[in-house]
């Protein structure tokens, strides 16, 4: 096999640059829910974050095209602190409502000999915002006479095999301490240990929102930055290439966020608490390897990568697209890929939230980080190359129109079968052989399509506008709506739902295909000779150019 030497220095930076971010982003949002960070507050926060990767692409544009000299030494300035920002999360201190989490504590067959007695316990006895909670605590004993409500005191105790353990109690219903029947044995439901107050002013809440934020940001940007750096590598007439080189982040991705998985569960000896040291170790560890890395990129790329489009041409770019958006079909178009986005972000940012619960309910929190690791692995090992490496030729096959009822097919299916999981094993198969039909063929479906019927000389500005509504505009309606269906409905409920609008914008895309869209052929010639293409005749021109 004969080795290009010139392109390993772009695999290596893709393989240790998605490594570093296989340990960290996959598992963010159920870091925050172990802090104690509500669906609601999670979807609010991932919502937001889109506008931002919106204003931050132009802004570091401007700042490289404005330092040319300095472009590798700000591109690999933006790896560190991508990275840095992450890894600082190790360093933020332990969140005063960590217990959150959990919205209700089952303890089944104890006396109240288990408890102390509290001498005195009233609210102002418990301080604010500490590790001691204080909750009501309804016990059901073998003597139907001794039934009665309580309240309890609870600490948090990381380093328990459970997340807390019951402190004190005393009697509710007559602030006076409870006799204890030591013989009698007793079932006792506490109530939720919510105390969202505390969370939202503290300093590991704002730190993780800030240091999440700009490690997203960061990511987005390099992201972006390594595929146009890989491009003009590549050269003129090999853009073909690109998946080639890309696949080795995605390998890295997933084999490193299976390492993580498990070497988290491993660090956390089987505890409900999980402790992520082993996240920050990998992140640092990887994210070194990729900045020596980078040092082997060949320098004139740098040069090159970032240009900023001339601002002559922007009238006549902006002219075609505003034509383009006045065209029934291309806006059809949009708005299915917008709730494309829609679809991928509840799974993006609620699927390991969903897995958890079930996790917890079902007792395989011990495992459950490595659980995750593996559905990481599989999405990305066995679903996303083989579907990306084949979506070509299926969406030669079906034809793009019928390719995206397809997708959305399967986006129904995927999501009906996770709500009906029983256990957290079971979301693995699902995933396996449900990420490859959904998201990479659901992608590569959209983009390939959004090539094709763009004016000429406007491809780039169309494909950005197409990735704005997908991954930008959608994901923070998706991110914000599943949030909060999440907290008010549950999750098997939201899952459904979601699974719902994926039937129905299947049915809606296939009916408005068949009656509408395969017929329009529509020009939108204004000197250019910039022609919009029906799906058909898009497969026609789209055959002609595969390689």
């Amino acid at each position: 096999m004969k080795i290009n030497y010139q392109r390993l220095p772009v695999k290596a930076h893709y393989f240790f640059f998605m490594a570093a971010m296989g340990p960290i982003l996959p598992f963010l949002p159920v870091y925050g829910k172990q802090m104690g960070v509500s669906a609601i507050v999670m979807g609010l926060v991932t919502s937001f974050l889109p506008i931002l990767f919106l204003i931050a692409k132009p802004a570091f544009g401007y700042l490289i095209d404005r330092f040319r000299s300095l472009r590798k030494t700000l591109f690999v300035l933006l790896l560190a602190v991508t990275s840095g920002s992450y890894v600082s999360m190790y360093f933020l201190p332990q969140s005063p409502s960590a217990a959150s989490q959990l919205s209700q504590l089952y303890f089944n067959n104890v006396s109240c000999q288990w408890l102390l007695n509290c001498q005195s316990l009233n609210s102002s006895s418990v301080e604010k915002c500490s590790k001691e909670k204080e909750t009501l605590c309804h016990w059901s004993c073998e003597d139907a006479t001794i039934n009665y409500t309580s309240k309890v005191l609870f600490e948090v105790d990381e380093r328990e095999n459970h997340l807390l353990r019951a402190k004190c109690f005393f009697n509710h219903q007559t602030n006076n301490t409870r006799e204890c029947f030591a013989d009698k044995k007793c079932d006792i439901r506490c109530d939720s240990l919510e105390d969202d107050n505390c969370l939202y002013t503290s300093v590991s809440f704002i730190g993780f929102i800030l240091l999440m934020s700009l490690g997203n940001i960061g990511f987005n940007v390099a992201n972006s930055m390594s595929d146009a750096i890989c491009f003009d590598v590549l050269g003129e007439s090999c853009e073909m290439k690109y998946g080639k080189q890309r696949v080795w982040g995605t390998v890295g991705f997933g084999l490193a966020a299976l390492i993580a998985g498990y070497t988290i569960d491993l660090w956390s000896r089987n505890g409900v608490f999980k402790d992520y040291t082993p996240t920050f170790l990998l992140v640092f560890a990887f994210t070194c390897i990729d900045l020596l890395c980078c040092k082997k990129l060949k320098v004139h790329a740098f040069f090159s990568f970032l240009q900023l489009p001339s601002i002559m041409g922007s009238k006549s770019i902006a002219k075609d697209v505003y034509k383009l958006l006045k065209l029934k079909p291309i806006v059809i178009f949009l708005i299915f890929a917008t709730i494309a986005g829609i679809l991928d972000s509840l799974l993006i940012y609620f699927l390991f939230w969903y897995l958890e619960d079930v996790a917890f309910q079902t007792g395989y929190m011990a495992d459950v980080k490595l659980i995750e690791g593996l559905i990481v692995a599989a999405e990305t090992l066995g679903g996303e190359t083989i579907f990306f490496s084949f979506s070509g030729k299926i969406i030669k096959k079906l034809g793009y129109g019928y390719t995206f009822v397809f997708c959305f097919v399967c986006y129904a299916l995927r999501l009906f079968l996770i709500s009906l999981a029983s256990s957290p094993w079971w979301i693995l198969p699902i995933e396996l052989f449900m990420q490859g039909p959904t998201y990479a063929l659901c992608y590569t479906n959209i983009v390939a399509y959004a090539s094709v019927v763009a004016p000429s000389g406007t491809s780039a500005t169309v494909q950005g506008i197409v990735a704005g509504m997908d991954d930008g505009f959608g994901f923070a309606v998706g991110s914000l709506i599943g949030g909060i269906m999440y907290k008010n409905l549950g999750g098997a409920d939201t899952f459904r739902l979601f699974a719902s609008l994926a039937t129905v914008t299947s049915i809606a895309y296939l009916i408005t295909h068949v009656t509408y869209l395969r017929h329009q052929v529509l020009d939108v010639d204004d000197g250019n000779k910039a022609t919009w293409k029906s799906p058909e005749e898009a497969q026609k021109t789209c055959d002609t150019m595969e390689s």
